[in-house]
């Protein structure tokens, strides 16, 4: 489905390109009084549509990268990773609107936790599974998503134990 709508896209932004490149000819050129302010506008919002366009098609071609963890003496460092953008009914069909666009526009947060940081590590238990979580500040960032609640409780566990966390 990706890769489809990628290609629509790519045919999309090809019509997109014609279009502006006549449009913007045809305001430099002049002799259309009447109507120039209109191009000057349509041109603006056309622009800001193929900008968008062209970042959806960059967000859907761009490959993965995986989620990872360098376990390191005295600080942990943590990289969310970026999966591959995908439309899928779940996606779609949320409730909230935003909900779609903040993963559109998700920022990769790659981040280093001290050991004082690192004793907020949890395994947290939830209806669904289980969360394992650290906290920084007042933001709670959760670990290992992409992870097995077994994958989990290991690497709480390793963690726990390689930086002699209390049990928590």
């Amino acid at each position: 489905m990706r890769l489809f709508v990628a290609g629509f896209l790519m045919f999309w932004l090809m019509g997109w390109a014609l279009g502006w490149i006549t449009a913007f000819i045809k305001l430099v050129s002049g002799g259309l009084e009447h109507i120039q302010w209109f191009l000057v506008f349509w041109l603006g919002a056309w622009t800001i549509g193929g900008i968008f366009a062209f970042f959806m098609l960059y967000r859907m071609l761009r490959p993965g990268s995986p989620e990872s963890m360098v376990v390191g003496y005295p600080e942990l460092q943590y990289d969310p990773g970026a999966k591959p953008f995908m439309f899928n009914r779940r996606s779609l069909g949320r409730n909230n609107g935003m909900d779609f666009w903040k993963d559109v526009f998700k920022k990769r947060k790659k981040a280093s936790f001290s050991s004082e940081q690192l004793n907020s590590l949890k395994l947290r238990e939830f209806e669904d599974g289980n969360r394992l979580t650290i906290d920084v500040g007042p933001e709670r960032l959760d670990l290992a998503v992409s992870a097995s609640e077994i994958e989990r409780e290991w690497l709480y566990n390793t963690l726990k134990e390689y930086y002699r966390l209390e049990a928590n």
